[in-house]
């Protein structure tokens, strides 16, 4: 089982160790991951031998809280924990800048020639006190430091809130000593009083306290900022919805909505759940769930996604999912998982922050003794171990990876693409090799009947009634171009039992006494069926760019029928893309070898592996796994799933409203294959952003601490005063952060406009005779769109065929399609 747990008490990574650790160890778990940026934790764990309980117990003996959603304790949401916490540091750092800016005053005015109350000036005891009570408040405003991080120093388990409570302590405590010594040599040497109130440490204190609550409120307005892509999404859905009930339109929250109900929807407003129209059509804006920028019409029958825009025209809708189940939420969720996962790459962090802050105290004390053993007096030595304490920032090793993800997932759901974990965006910047699965990813997957050669002796209505009434069982795409082919031509269906479907060779069913069956030629000669100049056939309907099926009754050849699938506009602008990136290409196919090449060829892919059964593609998969290539597998979900699990990274193309695609790890809303260019020059961003962060945490550590601890003092003279290493810790963490939120203007490279126009690209415009109705327009039309990588309109009133090209056809080719179907070109333009 799988369950989030909402941690409060966390403040830096080597908290989220401490957490992770405790959790793990119980028996049962599988798994323990820690959002330091949502303060949540993930974890797997054994039902049968683990409760919930169990676990919040493990959290608070390690000495922080834990709650499970659900429970009466605190469980809101991120993006309100975050904009919460905001608001509450934002008042703690305001109100210390009230009192910082006088102490700064009292303490170093004099330094820069301001003049103080006379008596502070020639009073050193009243001048030491005036310090200590304009600290007291600071410290107060920011005691969470202390009682947080003397608390998990006691037991054991020391964070970044103990080295801020150590080093602005330690100040604090020097100061109030010197104050006392102050007071007492006021009463035996005015001179000593006043070279003593010289060495008071209060302004670094409460200077420390401040600067660090800056950089905490600067942190967490960053932190509120990466969550802004799941806020939009939530903020999609309205807060009510329009039902009818008792024939009545009434308003009622969304929350009131329950499957059944019927909405209506006008020009303008956001659809409240997921449902079916029953009523009305329009055009719906799904940009926010899909990436795509142009409304979809939508007409009765067809689904709706809550969170979309109807852009234009009037619907009544069923509802038949709400809350939790819609797409959206879906999405939601997908999104939120992603971004609490771990990438392996932040494992490195964790291992180093388990042992870091320890290691500070350890090198902050041996910096105090050194410089005690060195003479240097207990002021300077106690300064440089201040700093050690201060400058180390466990943070920025703990928000290097998971902000980057966060921000990076988000500005993936914004151009619909959702990411399932943050171990397959990491993977995803290592594919050297992308296979294509050819129909439905390549191709649009919605086949058209291109052709039909009925045998000597038989009619073409009686091949397509009899390849219809068999192939009408069947839900493949073949299947269901045939069943409509003979719908248009109001061809008759027969009676047929006992169907059955064979991979890899066709289907065969039971009309009468005779067997009826339809597939490929080598199924054919397994029946012992003569097809006449079958391989020749064969040869030329594949350099067309066709598939052909072969249908038989009993023993008597019917015919062939050819069958043709368009090339999707996009497909050629995406090869292109992926081997810009130094991607190999490979395009995967059942289909035969001479159709397969032909579609490679039109969309720019060299490699073709074809005639490959459903399961055989995840075994080539595998073979390129062995090969040394990092695998990305992009195809639709369902017949590809084996293989999207054996890659290294699966994508699944054109989710649609179905967004539990289980086999892929990344799931492309939009059905366009440039969405895994996209996908993959994302992981390409977020991994570097990444490597940019963890290397700007670890080498601000190396080059701080050392330079905190005064290594550079004595060849230089250079040392650090705790106030600047107070400032440049904070300073660490913003720069982290900030670094992150980059992302969010994360823009896909695309293919220029000037390659687009230019290269091999055609337009040419038919002038056909014969045309007289739609049917006539709709079979030029489908002659046409079978030719491979052509894409025509026809208009029947112009009596025209307006067709383009993503590579040159000829003209001859052409007006063979055309007469092919019935009609004639009288010119081309």
């Amino acid at each position: 089982m799988k369950k989030k747990f909402n941690i409060t008490g966390m403040t830096c990574s080597a908290c989220q160790a401490h957490v992770e650790r405790a959790v793990a160890k119980l028996p049962g778990v599988h798994s323990a991951a820690v959002n330091l940026l949502q303060n949540t934790l993930t974890a797997e764990y054994d039902e049968d031998r683990l409760g919930v309980q169990d676990i919040v117990a493990a959290v608070r003996g390690a000495g922080y809280d834990a709650s499970a959603p659900g429970e009466d304790a605190p469980a809101a949401s991120p993006q309100r924990a975050a904009r919460e916490e905001a608001l509450r540091v934002k008042r703690r750092f305001w109100g210390s800048v009230g009192f910082l800016l006088p102490l700064m005053y009292v303490s170093m005015g004099h330094m820069v020639s301001l003049p103080l109350p006379h008596a502070a000036a020639h009073n050193p005891g009243l001048f030491a006190l005036t310090q200590f009570l304009l600290t007291l408040p600071v410290l107060f405003l920011n005691r969470k430091f202390f009682t947080n991080g003397f608390k998990r120093l006691f037991a054991g388990a020391p964070n970044m809130d103990s080295l801020i409570a150590l080093g602005s302590g330690a100040a604090a405590v020097s100061g109030a000593w010197v104050l006392f010594d102050v007071v007492y040599l006021m009463g035996v040497d005015a001179a000593a009083a006043s070279a003593a109130a010289a060495n008071l440490y209060f302004e670094s204190a409460a200077m420390i306290l401040t600067l660090v609550t800056l950089g905490k409120w600067l942190e967490a307005r960053a932190k509120v900022k990466t969550s802004d892509a799941i806020s939009a999404l939530v903020r999609l859905v309205p807060p009510e919805a329009s039902v009818l009930r008792d024939g009545k339109e009434v308003k009622i929250p969304v929350q009131g909505l329950v499957p059944g109900d019927t909405v209506i929807v006008r020009a303008g407003e956001r659809i409240a759940a997921d449902g079916v129209i029953t009523d009305g059509g329009g055009a719906a804006d799904e940009s926010a769930l899909t990436g795509e920028s142009v409304p979809q019409d939508k007409q009765i029958g067809m689904e709706l996604a809550a969170g979309t825009v109807l852009a234009s025209g009037y619907v009544e809708f069923r509802v038949e999912r709400t809350g939790k189940d819609t797409v959206l939420a879906q999405i939601i969720t997908l999104v939120e998982e992603a971004a609490g996962t771990k990438a392996p790459i932040a494992k490195l962090a964790d291992r180093v922050s388990a042992v870091f802050v320890p290691a500070v105290i350890a090198v902050a004390l041996l910096t105090l003794v050194v410089w005690l053993a060195q003479g240097m007096g207990v002021a300077f030595s106690i300064s440089a171990a201040i700093s050690v304490l201060v400058i180390s920032c466990p943070c920025a090793l703990g928000l290097a990876t998971p902000t980057a993800v966060m921000v990076g997932t988000g500005a993936a759901a914004r151009h619909g693409i959702l990411v399932k974990s943050a171990a397959a965006l990491e993977r995803a910047h290592k594919v050297t090799t992308v296979v294509l699965d050819k129909t439905g990813t390549v191709t649009s997957g919605r086949m058209r009947v291109a052709k039909v050669i009925a045998a000597p002796g038989v009619t073409e209505e009686e091949l397509v009634s009899q390849a219809a009434s068999l192939e009408h069982f069947s839900q493949h795409p073949f299947a269901r171009a045939l069943t409509a082919y003979a719908d248009e031509k109001n061809a008759p269906l027969f009676q047929a039992s006992g169907f059955e479907l064979l991979p890899g060779r066709g289907v065969q069913a039971q009309e009468g006494k005779d067997r009826l069956a339809g597939g490929n030629l080598k199924w054919m000669r397994e029946l012992g069926v003569d097809v006449p100049d079958g391989d020749s056939l064969m040869a030329a309907e594949a350099q067309a760019g066709r598939t052909p099926l072969f249908f038989v009754r009993g023993n008597r050849f019917l015919g062939v029928i050819s069958f043709s699938d368009t090339i999707k506009p996009s497909s050629a602008d995406a090869v292109y893309l992926l081997k810009r990136m130094r991607l190999k290409v490979i395009l995967l196919t059942g289909d035969n070898e001479l159709t397969a090449r032909r579609v490679g060829e039109t969309v720019g892919i060299d490699r073709v592996i074809a005639g490959v059964l459903p399961q055989e593609k995840e075994a080539v998969v595998r073979r390129l796994q062995d090969e040394g290539e990092t695998v990305a597998m992009a195809g639709d979900g369902v017949n590809d799933a084996p293989a999207l699990v054996r890659a290294d990274v699966g994508l699944a193309l054109g989710a649609g409203t179905d967004v539990a695609v289980e086999s892929a790890d990344i799931v492309l809303m939009k059905d366009d294959l440039t969405g895994v260019a996209t996908a993959l020059q994302l992981s390409r961003a977020v991994l570097r952003n990444v490597k940019q962060n963890l290397f700007w945490a670890f080498f601000y550590n190396v080059l701080g601490i050392p330079l905190a601890a005064g290594v550079l003092y004595l060849p230089f003279g250079w040392k650090l005063s705790p106030m600047f290493a107070a400032a440049a810790m904070s300073l660490s963490s913003v720069c982290v952060v900030t670094n992150a939120l980059r992302l969010r203007f994360f823009k896909p490279a695309r293919v220029s406009e000037k390659r687009k126009q230019g290269g091999n690209k055609m337009q040419k415009t038919l002038i056909i005779e014969g045309m007289v109705c739609s049917h006539c327009a709709g079979r030029v039309e489908r002659a046409l769109n079978a030719l491979p990588g052509v894409r025509a309109h026809v208009d029947l009133s112009r009596k025209a065929a307006v067709v383009e090209s993503a590579g040159p056809v000829e003209e001859e080719a052409l007006k063979k399609a055309v007469r092919d179907a019935g009609y004639e070109v009288v010119a081309v333009r």
